[in-house]
């Protein structure tokens, strides 16, 4: 032990130095070999460290390093009074402590009072040796969901704010509070004569002091179009100058900070103010400086966080994890991590570059011992409005639980690829001369755009750039479209800029939608973290089941399957946080397995060239085929396809492609977001303590992969563990097929759609049988919207095979086909 190390752990001991203390650095060289001797982790993920309530949800609030330690919170759902869940204190051998002094609620709020050198998180007041006072909840009612520094004694006093608009002054030392706004979910008697707040909106989000005025956001709507459109209009971004509010902008927001993030501004009357915040056509970002605000737009890679109720989008993050004295500001938001800057200003916009996308839902995350930290939202029990057809009757986990996830600095790099799209215009009435947002525009190499013109008359579009993110525009071209007409415009290595933003020259409706992608430098196997994952479809399976009443163990009803799918009962095992799988007897557990959680049958079509889905609201999509050997094990429910690993989202995984797939009230399939294709035969999927568990292995393979599967004790049985986002490991997408196959076309008729978003290289072949030539007309729909445009007609003459290679920088959700003939045509895709 170094004798820097000796200083640190004696003056942690003797609680003198508040700056280590501080930084939560008592950090010594071997404290990851420690960690690895005493607790087991696959991905990141130490099944011990999962925190459980007793409510419909249970995910991760706040993580925060202070006194040395590592501090947690867990909400329920919609609990303003408190409840089940804790404050966990986890030290640097990773054990972990729950604080007696927990009372719950929906707590997501944390920030460091410098000047009292406490951590404010939930209603907890944390002191620099780690002792916890609380606020009771009859003092500060809410679901809490921000900190900010007080605008005229910060000093002595800080803000809170609730997801329903309580707003609260409390005093640092006697941790006394004043109400200066009462939080809705108090009846009107219980109000205390205190005014409402009364924005619009409501499930709060952000809340952040700068620059003279208190920022507070709200994500949702109330009303039932909120709970099944999602793009009824939703949320808000509001201001409050000590006395009166101010509304700024009626759309979704949610993380409102700045560079001194959870500590608050260092100049709070010049350091800038961020706001994070979507609509359904993009990401939005605001930035205030000087007195006024300024907002931009990012395109996403993930439309799962859509829903106009906003249960979707657990607070994103910007939050500094650089090392000590370090920045290095990265921005969560749909399902992209991004790079930050921090010097992000009104005049200085320059440097916000994708990293790579992610299948976790991120509640917080910050810096720890060299490793980053994710307090994560695994398994809600309840799983809310995320009911559909292709899920059958199957039941969320018996009892809600997340976890953390530890990384390395460098992990967030190389997740998923960082194909993103988004839009300016969906079909919206613009005015001549007015400027769209400016679209983020630089960090992808392959970007175009699609430009639709709804209107009756001819309108020319310009485009311009802000080369360097200064403020300063320049035109980089001149658009002419006619009435309804599609324009797909690539942009060349030169076009470059930090924005572009468009402008017409008519009033006119419009679209423009941009599409931005790198190659993906995948392979198309599986990384050996899958060795041992049955590839015939012989195999180990068995249905999971995370158990309730806090047994916090898993289930596992094993079966033998055979070629045909047919299957024979092993037995009943459960599994515990030390990965030990033991058979047990248990015929009630067994028999709930068996009738709540059992694989449904024929939920999805498997045709000769696609797989068909009808949708709960009656829609028509077709996806891409893999090896013909998932056919039959699909039509023998031997394989389960869509399931709820984490909150509020599916995995959906058809013939051999996993996809990312929102809620319906996120739209659904019309977002469908293939992850990684493979040739595993996966008998069922599961979320337990935080990780991804999989079923369908070959037990003898098995045994070169001990890091990762996890044989029973009497070597009949055995699971697959690790991170959800371990399966963009699998490989790239790839698939095969199309919409039409020898099919009976009528002239005129559109195809249903078939996913075509998110694949590497695609190429396409059209024939038919008729006797002259067949015109066919190739549409699109950019993002999933419904809104589709013509992209190419394709002239093929009788006898022909005519083939189309899709060029390097095209990318759209779906692709249909309408020929302008009576025919039998095929239309044939292949993605590699």
């Amino acid at each position: 032990m170094t004798e820097l190390t000796k200083n640190r752990i004696v003056s942690w001991k003797n609680k003198v130095t508040f700056a280590l203390i501080f930084s939560g650095a008592l950090v010594y060289q071997n404290a990851h070999a420690q960690q690895k001797q005493s607790y087991k982790s696959v991905s990141g993920i130490y099944p011990h460290l999962a925190m459980y309530n007793e409510e419909g949800e249970a995910g991760t609030g706040a993580v925060m390093p202070w006194a040395g330690k590592l501090w947690a919170i867990t909400y329920g759902p919609h609990l303003p009074h408190g409840s089940s869940d804790k404050l966990y204190e986890i030290d640097a051998n990773l054990n972990q402590n729950v604080r007696k002094e927990s009372i719950g609620g929906t707590p997501a709020n944390r920030m460091i009072h410098k000047e009292s050198k406490q951590l404010f998180m939930g209603p907890y007041a944390i002191s620099g040796t780690g002792e916890v006072r609380v606020i009771p909840n009859k003092e500060m009612p809410g679901r809490l969901t921000g900190n900010a520094r007080h605008l005229t004694d910060p000093a002595n006093k800080i803000f809170y704010g609730t997801m329903e608009e309580g707003f609260y002054e409390v005093d640092v030392h006697t941790l006394g509070v004043k109400w200066l706004y009462s939080d809705t979910n108090l009846k009107p008697s219980d109000r205390r004569n205190v005014p409402t707040a009364n924005l619009p909106g409501y499930h709060g989000k952000g809340l952040f002091s700068g620059q003279g005025v208190l920022v507070y956001s709200n994500n949702g709507e109330y009303g039932d179009k909120a709970l099944t459109q999602f793009d009824t209009p939703s949320g808000s971004l509001s201001e409050w100058d000590g006395t009166n509010w101010k509304i700024i902008r009626r759309n979704q927001f949610v993380e409102v900070t700045g560079p001194g993030g959870v500590e608050g501004n260092a100049n709070p009357k010049t350091d800038p103010v961020w706001a994070t915040g979507w609509d359904h056509k993009s990401i939005l970002l605001g930035v205030r400086g000087e007195g006024k605000w300024i907002f931009f737009r990012l395109p996403k890679a993930s439309r799962s966080y859509d829903g106009a109720h906003g249960w979707n989008t657990e607070w994103p993050r910007i939050r500094n994890v650089g090392k000590e004295g370090q920045n290095d500001y990265i921005m969560t938001m749909h399902g992209m991590f991004w790079s930050f800057p921090g010097t992000f200003t009104n005049n200085t916009t320059a440097g916000i570059r994708p990293k790579s996308a992610y299948l976790k839902v991120i509640g917080d995350f910050t810096r720890w011992n060299d490793k980053l930290v994710f307090g994560t939202d695994d398994s809600a029990q309840k799983e809310f409005l995320n009911k559909r057809k292709a899920k059958g009757n199957l039941e969320g986990p018996g009892q809600s639980h997340s976890n953390l996830w530890f990384t390395d600095r460098s992990t967030i790099d190389h997740l998923g690829p960082k194909a993103s799209e988004g839009s300016v215009w969906q079909q919206d009435d613009v005015k001549a001369g007015v400027y769209s947002d400016p679209m983020l525009f630089a960090g992808w190499n392959n970007r175009s755009s699609w430009m639709h013109n709804h209107s009756e008359k001819a309108i020319v579009l310009t485009a311009e750039v802000d080369l360097k993110g200064d403020g300063k525009w320049s035109k980089i071209g001149e658009y002419p479209l006619k009435a309804g007409e599609t324009l797909h415009k690539s942009f060349s290595s030169k076009e470059q800029g930090e924005w572009i933003r468009l402008k017409s020259d008519k009033d006119a409706q419009l679209s423009v939608h941009f599409t931005y992608h790198d190659a993906d430098k995948r392979e198309t196997k599986a990384d050996k973290i899958f060795t041992g994952i049955s590839t015939d479809g012989e195999f180990s399976g068995g249905l999971l089941y995370s158990l309730g009443q806090n047994r916090r163990s898993l289930g596992l009803l094993a079966y033998d399957y055979n070629h045909k799918g047919q299957k024979e009962k092993v037995g009943y095992y459960e599994m515990d946080d030390k990965f030990n799988l033991v058979p047990k007897s248990d015929s009630k557990t067994e028999q709930l397995i068996e009738t709540k959680y059992s694989i449904p049958q024929q939920v999805v079509h498997i045709e000769s060239s696609s797989a068909l889905i009808v949708d709960d609201k009656g829609r028509r999509w077709r996806l891409p085929l893999g090896d013909d050997s998932y056919t039959s094990l699909t039509n023998e429910a031997a394989l389960r396809i869509c399931r709820e690993v984490a909150t509020e989202r599916d995995l959906f995984n058809l013939h051999g492609t996993f996809y990312e797939l929102p809620a319906e009230n996120a739209d659904g399939y019309a977002k469908i977001r293939p992850v990684s294709s493979h040739n595993l035969k996966i008998n069922d999927y599961a979320s337990y303590r935080g990780m991804l568990i999989m079923t369908g292995l070959d037990l003898e393979k098995a045994k070169s992969n001990s890091e990762h599967i996890f044989v029973s004790t009497d070597k009949k049985a055995a699971v697959w563990a690790g991170a959800i986002d371990d399966l963009w490991k699998l490989g790239k997408p790839t698939g095969h097929g199309g919409p039409w196959y020898k099919t009976a076309v009528q002239k005129g008729t559109s195809s249903d759609p078939y996913l075509i978003g998110f694949y590497d290289k695609k190429s396409l072949i059209l024939s038919h049988n008729e006797k002259g030539t067949v015109n066919i007309t190739l549409e699109v729909d950019p993002g999933g919207d419904g809104n589709w445009m013509a992209y190419k007609t394709l002239s093929v003459k009788n006898g022909q095979t005519l083939k189309f290679d899709f060029p390097k920088d095209f990318q759209a959700r779906w692709i249909r086909f309408v020929s302008d003939q009576n025919c039998e045509a095929t239309a044939w895709l292949d993605y590699k």
